[in-house]
């Protein structure tokens, strides 16, 4: 397929009445952005300023790529018919689906030529002998009684043609059910609000993509304290928490037997299976530490027992799922990891801690080094989970637990109780 050239859109005389519309939405947008106005509402209330300037829209779209490891993307999809706002995320894999490959927007961003300002349009005629159906979903705008399309694709930075996989901009598409489609003056409005309005979208698309990617590699909780300012060295607040301390047993000698892709593939699944018994009890995966993992259950919201509770539950749907996933894949001759699990509960310094220009957001202290130690003992007691006295007397249910006696921790003055779950096997 040949790589097309874009138009230049049409300079306007200052004192024309659609260059007023211009100026009118042009401010409006960009005052939008300035005051970190979220996407949805932005774009809902662009829409509906096109409308009231005389542009017959009846559907429009907006779409971008975003940095998350499990969403590739968001758009927003707005219906004149609906008076609603649609909003929709996007799996990184989606942009090999066929109907992203069959669509606009993949042959704006992969043969078109763009301008010199990084954009990219298509328009198509869906009635009258102009009618051109070559996407298919412009079949489907058309049998619900769309008139006319345009479409629009605004690059930032230096995203290269032909490559969907880097860079970012924002696709737009507009449909019209008038009788006429849309008139040149429509065109020529779109395409002069539109850098001001994706600059104002992309303003608050970067606010979010900051915030998802610090709680992606930060966790939830810390990622939204340092977003929102929390980022000074050595500023830390004591808090009290349960703690969980997961190991995989044996992690050396899989690594020594397992090739490094079968390895990091045990490892995501692993550790995909115990966060997905934290994700709904309130949680926080502070860190993943090789073979190992830290999480805490904050004692904010809740009682220590309920907190106690909710963490034991976690590690024991955790474990049975990870019994499960093993079975699973010992059946298809893959590689499996047991886990050594630690639970405890404490006071802790929580906060940042480095160096002046490497800062690490965690949690420090005894406690810390305690919950360590415990998960330690869980191969010579011959035990998959662990409790502290501590948790054992906070979560206040002796019925599940049973002393497995003192125990001598590394870097613990006085020997300390050890529980584990009543009626568990060895691990």
């Amino acid at each position: 397929m040949s790589v097309e050239p874009q138009p230049r859109p049409h300079v306007l005389a200052l004192d024309s009445a659609l260059a007023r519309r211009i100026v009118d939405i042009h401010i409006w947008a960009v005052r939008r952005g300035l005051r970190g106005v979220d996407a949805a509402s932005l774009f809902d209330g662009f829409c509906q300023r096109l409308v009231e300037t005389g542009v017959p829209l009846w559907r429009a779209f907006a779409g971008t790529r975003t940095l998350h490891p499990q969403w590739g993307g968001y758009s927003y999809t707005w219906r004149r018919d609906l008076n609603a706002l649609a909003h929709d995320w996007y799996e990184r894999t989606d942009l090999v689906r066929p109907d992203w490959l069959g669509s606009p927007f993949n042959y704006l961003l992969n043969h078109t030529r763009p301008s010199d300002d990084g954009i990219s349009t298509l328009r198509r005629r869906l009635i009258g002998e102009e009618a051109q159906f070559d996407f298919p979903v412009l079949k489907d705008f058309a049998g619900a009684g769309a008139t006319d399309y345009f479409a629009y694709f605004v690059r930032f930075g230096s995203l290269p043609l032909g490559d969907a996989s880097r860079g970012s901009g924002m696709a737009y598409s507009f449909t019209t059910d008038g009788p006429d489609g849309f008139s040149d003056e429509d065109l020529t409005l779109l395409q002069a609000v539109l850098p001001a309005a994706s600059l104002a979208m992309m303003a608050q698309a970067g606010h979010t993509i900051a915030r998802n990617l610090l709680e992606v590699y930060l966790g939830q909780d810390a990622g939204r304290r340092v977003h929102e300012g929390a980022i000074d060295r050595g500023s830390v607040e004591t808090i009290r928490a349960v703690l969980w301390f997961a190991d995989i047993r044996g992690f050396t000698a899989i690594a020594d037997s397992a090739p490094g892709p079968v390895l990091i593939e045990l490892l995501d699944a692993v550790f995909e299976t115990l966060t997905a018994a934290l994700r709904p009890r309130q949680a926080q995966v502070l860190k993943f530490l090789g073979d190992g993992m830290l999480a805490t259950f904050p004692c904010e919201d809740a009682t220590e027992a309920e907190t106690c509770r909710r963490a034991l539950d976690a590690a024991t749907e955790a474990m049975a799922a990870l019994d499960a996933l093993n079975q699973t894949r010992q059946k298809a001759g893959q590689p499996i990891a047991a886990v050594d699990l630690a639970l405890h509960i404490g006071d802790v310094l929580y906060g940042n801690v480095g160096a002046v220009d490497r800062l690490d957001f965690t949690v420090i202290g005894p406690a810390v080094n305690e919950v360590a130690r415990i998960e330690a003992l869980c191969e010579p007691l011959g035990r998959s989970m662990l409790l502290s006295a501590a948790f054992a007397h906070a979560l206040a249910d002796p019925a599940r637990l049973t002393s497995l006696g003192h125990h001598d921790l590394r870097g613990v003055r006085e020997p300390r109780e050890i529980y584990g779950m009543v009626g568990a096997g060895s691990g």
